[in-house]
């Protein structure tokens, strides 16, 4: 396995660890120059985990024993810093023009990064799956709720059948009155919380189609989906809810949103012309 790959593997499994499996994790990823010095009995202290979790945690990431991830972790995380809690890798030292083109970059990055995971066959099949229904409700729990608001606007330029449900009460009531005409567009970059598994499970229960934008296509939500497309950027514990990681499921949106468009261009264009004619009045 390539020395790089090791952090973007625990990110990618990280939802899949058991709970002291997950606390080496984040250790690990809060520490990435200390860890590649420690004996696993220290590893395991610093942790709090027994020595037999951390040799479990490094074969079920691939790996023979400690010692082999500890020589992949030293040659991935040779020159590199210790976690920011910026992504961007924005230092204090910045002036203000450096900080701006290394969140340029970040972002650009993000949305490189989803555009690598794309599968044009999922696209498709996500496109199939919004037209042929006849209600979209469009969900996420905090941070992610930007992006499920920002699709439902978006689409609703264009169909007139996507609705943004934000309260996560309110969620479970609609999900339980939907039918199998009906989709769930959901948006959670952990793809791990309670409620999005649970709503997911009561959308299925009541025969709808599910889609799922997250960055852990292994993640529990991501089990209980129809269909997962994955958006790009990483977040250290310390970065959560990033706009680099915002704008990666924005750019997923924006995929669905003109393969939606293209298949009946001329009714698009119609539809969108009737909004804006009713929203010149409101320009000053």
């Amino acid at each position: 396995m390539p020395y790089g790959d090791v952090f973007t593997r625990i990110n990618r499994e990280y939802y899949q660890l058991t709970g002291a499996e997950r606390k080496i994790a984040d250790y690990i990823m809060l520490h990435r120059q200390d860890c590649q010095y420690m004996s696993i009995s220290e590893l395991a202290e610093v942790a709090d985990v027994a020595e037999a979790t951390i040799s479990r945690f490094c074969r079920r990431l691939g790996y023979k024993g400690y010692s082999a991830f500890k020589l992949t972790v030293a040659g991935a995380a040779a020159g590199t810093k210790p976690i920011n809690p910026l992504y961007g890798e924005i230092a204090e030292e910045d002036d203000v023009g450096e900080m701006c083109r290394k969140l340029c970059a970040a972002n650009v990055e993000a949305i490189t990064q989803t555009m690598e995971m794309l599968d044009p066959a999922d696209v498709s099949r996500a496109a199939d799956l919004l037209i042929a229904a006849e209600r979209v409700l469009c969900m996420g729990l905090g941070g992610s709720m930007v992006p499920a608001r920002e699709a439902a606007h978006l689409f609703s330029t264009a169909m007139p059948n996507f609705y943004a449900i934000e309260d996560a009460h309110l969620q479970t009531i609609r999900c339980v009155m939907l039918t199998p005409r009906d989709v769930v567009l959901y948006y959670s970059y952990s793809g791990s919380t309670k409620d999005l598994v649970d709503v997911l499970k009561i959308a299925q229960e009541r025969g709808a189609k599910t889609i799922l934008i997250t960055h852990f296509p292994k993640s529990p939500g991501a089990a209980c989906a129809d269909l997962v497309l994955e958006c790009g950027a990483r977040e250290s514990p310390l970065q959560m809810g990033s706009v680099a990681a915002r704008m990666g499921q924005l750019f997923l949106t924006d995929v669905l949103f003109n393969e939606v468009c293209r298949r009946d261009i001329e009714t698009c264009r119609q539809r969108r012309r009737m909004v804006a004619d009713a929203l010149a009045d409101k320009h000053m």
